[in-house]
């Protein structure tokens, strides 16, 4: 069976629902709240782990009971958490989430033990597809990078990157948003995927398209966590040897069956669901 190997957050997701998003300077009232596990290293993990594969998940958590609730359902999915670090004396990652009445969300992340992840921590030399994002420190994203077999890099939350790190990725993954932050530095990379919301997503290889695939249509309420579910289904369609437009199309399928549901990990279906979803799609 596939493994593959995700380098990146945990977080515990504190989301608030309001009517709209919050103006700067601007208070809202009458919002709902929920706690669910987060962080895009889990998230994507949990992802991958309910499309089938084995998955290991090398992060750091904090020494706390934000601990245990951030990382219940990739523990209960049979996530591999025995390179999962606990760290004295430091938080676990924590996500301030609102969401608004479409479904378009505001996130602000304290990254607390996520910041103490290291590149000793990383050693990839049994694994058949690393994932990495980018809410850990970066030396550690190039250190597991540079011993991928086969790497998906997640270019999120958009932030600098050393020289060399996007030539060295076989598959980028990027929003609009983070397509524009990196610019023609995306065209060092393999292959880049830009992922397109309602629309769906598209592959780039030099700049150039090389694949496009629709999303399903669906009635999304939250769509946190979409992206992530995204990328988890992509390396595992990957890795599994399908062809780029398939892996894109079940991935994009698997994101938006994703926004169908509120919270991030709460909301990644299974294969199973995701299939059912498209065979609906195709009736």
């Amino acid at each position: 069976m596939t493994l593959i190997t995700v380098v990146g957050s945990v977080n515990l997701d504190l989301v608030a629902r309001a009517p709209v998003l919050p103006r700067p300077g601007e208070t809202i009232t009458d919002a709902t709240f929920e706690r669910h596990p987060g962080g895009k290293g889990a998230n994507q993990a949990l992802a991958a782990r309910r499309m089938g594969a084995e998955v290991r998940l090398i992060g750091c958590i904090g020494d706390d009971s934000e601990a245990i609730a951030a990382t219940r359902l990739v523990r209960d999915a049979g996530v591999d958490l025995s390179r999962t670090r606990t760290v004295p004396d430091a938080h676990t990652g924590i996500a301030l989430i609102v969401v608004d009445a479409d479904g378009q969300n505001q996130i602000v992340v304290a990254p607390g033990a996520n910041r103490t992840l290291a590149p000793d921590d990383v050693e990839l030399s049994d694994t058949d597809v690393v994932i990495c994002q980018l809410e850990i420190p970066v030396d550690v994203v190039a250190r597991a990078v540079e011993q991928a077999p086969f790497s998906v890099l997640n270019c999120a939350p958009a932030r600098p990157l050393p020289e060399g790190l996007l030539a060295n990725c076989d598959v980028v993954v990027v929003n609009e948003t983070e397509r524009a932050f990196y610019g023609a530095a995306l065209d060092d990379a393999a292959v880049v995927i830009v992922t397109l919301g309602a629309e769906g997503a598209a592959a780039f290889r030099k700049g150039t398209e090389v694949a496009r695939v629709p999303s399903l249509r669906v009635e999304a309420i939250d769509t946190v966590g979409a992206g992530d579910t995204f990328v988890g289904t992509l390396a595992v369609e990957l890795a599994s040897g399908r062809a780029l437009d398939t892996a894109m199309g079940m991935a994009a399928a698997a994101g938006a069956v994703a926004t169908t549901r509120p919270g991030a990990q709460p909301a990644i279906p299974t294969r199973a669901e995701v299939t059912a979803r498209m065979q609906e799609e195709d009736r």
